[in-house]
C-alpha cells in the first residue's frame, strides 16, 4: 500500500493499493491502440486544452502532494501544454520519410515506434516530467506505461486520466509497484524501452537490468550544476537569477544552480546581492499565491539536505544566512546559503536536492572551469559575463549536456535536454526526443 502525505502539514492524504499482477497483464497486452497521425495530432490538440481547462485543479493537485508553490504548479501545468502543442505542429515533418539518394535505387527512412516504453519518473515536476518524456512516444504511435514516484500517486492518476480523455485507453497507463517487482517489468518482452529520471544510484540498476535485457534506455540523473560568475558579469542580474535558479521548486530541481562559482573579484558583491535575495524570500504556505518557497517534498530529503548542511559547516564553510532548525509539522527547510572554504566540500562533491545554496571564491577563469568540470555530475550549466568572447571559450570548456550564458539553466520543448558523465545519457525535448525512442526504418529498393 501507498499512502500520500501533504508534505506541509504531515498529514496523510490518501492510500493507494499497488497494481495486481493481473491488472498489470491487462495494462500491458492492451497498450498500443494503433491510430493514425492525423488522429494524434488532434488527441495531442485536446490534451493541451485538458491541461489549460483544468490547470487549477491539477496545480492544487501538484501543490498539495509535493509542496511546490501554487503559482509554479500553474507554470508547470502551462509547460506540458505549450509541449503538446509543439509536438502537434511538428508530427507531420517528423513522421514524413526521408528520401536518401542511393542511385541506381530508391531509399527512404521512416520514423517509427519502438512499441512500450516503461517510464519511471519522479516527484519533483509530477506533470512536466511525464510530459516531456513521453508525450514524444505517444506523437509517433508508441504507448507508455508510467510507474511514477509513490508521493505523487494522485497526480499520476490524474496524468491518466487526460491521456485516455484525449488519447483513449492504452495510450498512457499508470501502473504502482513496489521496488522488487520493477526489475521484471523491465525484463518484461511486452516492454520495449526504459525512461528512467532519479538518483544515479536507482538509474544505475534499471539500466544494467535493461542493458542485460537489451532494451533502448534514456537516463536522466540529476546534476551538481555550476553557476559561474566572472569578473565582468552583471551582479545584480546574476545574484538575482542565482537565488531564482537555486530556490525554484524549494530547490528540489536537477538543473538548479546547485554550486555557485564566482570570480573573487566580484565576491562580495554577489554574496550580498545573493543573501539579501535569498531573506527576501516569502517561506508560507505553498497553496498561497504570495508564496515563495514551501516544504521539501518529503521529511527523510529534508533530513539529508540537513545532514549534508551539517557536514559542510563543520569542515569549514559559513553560514551566510538560514540553516536554523524549523519546527513546523512537514518538511520545512529554511532557504540557506553557505561559502565553501575549498571545492572539496560535500556540497560541491554531492548533489544537494533542496534550498541550500553553496558559493566558492575562485581567482581566475581557468580556475572557475576547473572546480565546474570536477564533479562526477554533467547534467547543465550557467556562465555569466559581458564579454560573448569571454563566454564562448569558457562554454566550449565546460563538459555538460547544455550551457546557458547570462541566464539560468531551464528545459523547453524545442532544445534537447540531457546530461554527461554521471547526469546519464540520452535526450529529451526537441526532433531528439522523438528519436531516442524510435526505430529509424530504412528501406531502400532496387
Amino acid at each position: 500500500m501507498i499512502t500520500t502525505v501533504n508534505p506541509a502539514t504531515g498529514r496523510p492524504l490518501e492510500t493507494y493499493a499497488y497494481t495486481a499482477p493481473e491488472d498489470l497483464d491487462r495494462v500491458l497486452d492492451s497498450a498500443l491502440a494503433a491510430v493514425s497521425d492525423e488522429d494524434r495530432v488532434k488527441a495531442l490538440r485536446r490534451l493541451a486544452n485538458l491541461l489549460r481547462n483544468r490547470a487549477a485543479e491539477h496545480a492544487l493537485l501538484i501543490t498539495t502532494e509535493m509542496g511546490k508553490p501554487l503559482r509554479e504548479s500553474l507554470a508547470e501545468i502551462e509547460k506540458c501544454a505549450f509541449a503538446c502543442d509543439y509536438y502537434a505542429d511538428r508530427l507531420p515533418a517528423l513522421r514524413t520519410p526521408r528520401q536518401v539518394p542511393v542511385p541506381p535505387d530508391t531509399a527512404r527512412v521512416e520514423i517509427t515506434p519502438l512499441g512500450v516504453v516503461l517510464a519511471i519518473m519522479p516527484w519533483n515536476y509530477p506533470f512536466w516530467q511525464v510530459i516531456r518524456s513521453m508525450v514524444p512516444v505517444v506523437a509517433i504511435g508508441g504507448a507508455v506505461v508510467l510507474k511514477h514516484a509513490d508521493n505523487v500517486s494522485g497526480c499520476a492518476r490524474a496524468v491518466q486520466g487526460l491521456f485516455d480523455e484525449a488519447f483513449g485507453t492504452g495510450t498512457l497507463s499508470s501502473v504502482r509497484l513496489p521496488p522488487d517487482r520493477i526489475g521484471a517489468l523491465i525484463d518484461d518482452p511486452r516492454v520495449a524501452a526504459v525512461a528512467f529520471t532519479g538518483s544515479n544510484k536507482v538509474g544505475a540498476l534499471v539500466g544494467a537490468r535493461a542493458g542485460a535485457a537489451v532494451k533502448k534506455t534514456v537516463l536522466e540523473l540529476g546534476g551538481s550544476d555550476p553557476f559561474l560568475v566572472l569578473s565582468d558579469a552583471d551582479i545584480p542580474a546574476a545574484a538575482a537569477a542565482a537565488v531564482r535558479s537555486r530556490f525554484l521548486n524549494t530547490g528540489q530541481s536537477c538543473i538548479a544552480a546547485k554550486r555557485l562559482i564566482v570570480h573573487q573579484d566580484v565576491a562580495d558583491e554577489f554574496i550580498d546581492a545573493v543573501v539579501a535575495g535569498v531573506e527576501g524570500l516569502v517561506v508560507g504556505d505553498p497553496a498561497d499565491p504570495g508564496t515563495d518557497l514551501g516544504p521539501m517534498a518529503r521529511a527523510d530529503l529534508r533530513d539529508e539536505l540537513h545532514q549534508q548542511l551539517t557536514t559542510a559547516v563543520g569542515a569549514g564553510a559559513r553560514l551566510l544566512t538560514g540553516g536554523r532548525p524549523d519546527s513546523r509539522p512537514g518538511a520545512w527547510f529554511q532557504p540557506t546559503v553557505i561559502e565553501v572554504p575549498d571545492p572539496g566540500d560535500i556540497t560541491f562533491r554531492e548533489e544537494t536536492f533542496g534550498p541550500l545554496g553553496a558559493i566558492l571564491r575562485v581567482p581566475t577563469d581557468a580556475e572557475a572551469i576547473a572546480v565546474a568540470n570536477a564533479s562526477r555530475y554533467g547534467l547543465s550549466g550557467s556562465v555569466w559575463t559581458a564579454d560573448p568572447g569571454r563566454a564562448e571559450a569558457v562554454t566550449a570548456q565546460l563538459r555538460v549536456g547544455s550551457v546557458f550564458v547570462n541566464r539560468i539553466s531551464e528545459s523547453d520543448p524545442r532544445l534537447p535536454v540531457g546530461g554527461v558523465k554521471a547526469s546519464g545519457h540520452g535526450r529529451e525535448l526537441g526532433t531528439a526526443g522523438v528519436l531516442e525512442f524510435a526505430n529509424l526504418k530504412t528501406i531502400r529498393a532496387a
